[in-house]
């Protein structure tokens, strides 16, 4: 009867402990992850090599925060979904965030110019809409090169193969 007691106790024993360690296990895990991942980046914007701040979160969305020539801090943000082959969604992985922070940036000013910044290149791009608003760039950065579409202020899209139509994109 001792020795039944003393297994049954043992065995109890092992169990909160196996339950310890899972618990304890998953909590870790858990407080790792809750914060993301932030990191300092170099970053092009408005054609300047800007420091900024990175948090990546898991579901798919980043936030940026840096602070421009005259010292004032800015945030800005993005992320999104994929689209499985299966049809399913996933949030943007971090390399797809990388991407898309490190696409061109279209910009209407003040005074009414429209610009392109990618890189290190600034391009005036306020003559080159066409009658029905349409604007084509083409961008050359070393070996890449990336054709931008642009709907004067209705979005763009760029391709690293062609010019997207108009009517593909919004």
């Amino acid at each position: 009867m001792a020795r039944l007691q003393k297994r049954t106790k043992m065995k109890t024993a092992a169990a909160v402990i196996a339950g310890c360690i899972i618990l304890g296990g998953t909590g870790t895990a858990y407080a790792a992850n809750v914060g993301g991942i932030q990191r300092t980046i170099q970053l092009w914007l408005h054609g300047d090599q800007t420091t900024a701040a990175l948090d990546v979160s898991d579901d798919g969305t980043y936030t940026l925060k840096y602070s421009d020539e005259n010292g004032q801090l800015h945030e800005s943000g993005g992320g999104g979904i994929a689209i499985n082959a299966d049809g399913t969604e996933r949030p943007l992985t971090e390399e797809e965030l990388m991407s898309e922070i490190d696409s061109p940036d279209v910009e209407y000013e003040d005074d009414g110019s429209v610009w392109v910044y990618y890189h290190n290149q600034s391009i005036d791009i306020t003559d080159k809409f066409n009658d029905k608003g349409i604007c084509f760039v083409k961008i050359a950065d070393g070996d890449k090169t990336l054709y931008l579409t642009v709907k004067y202020q209705n979005g763009f899209s760029y391709s690293n193969e062609k010019y997207i139509e108009p009517e593909e994109f919004n």
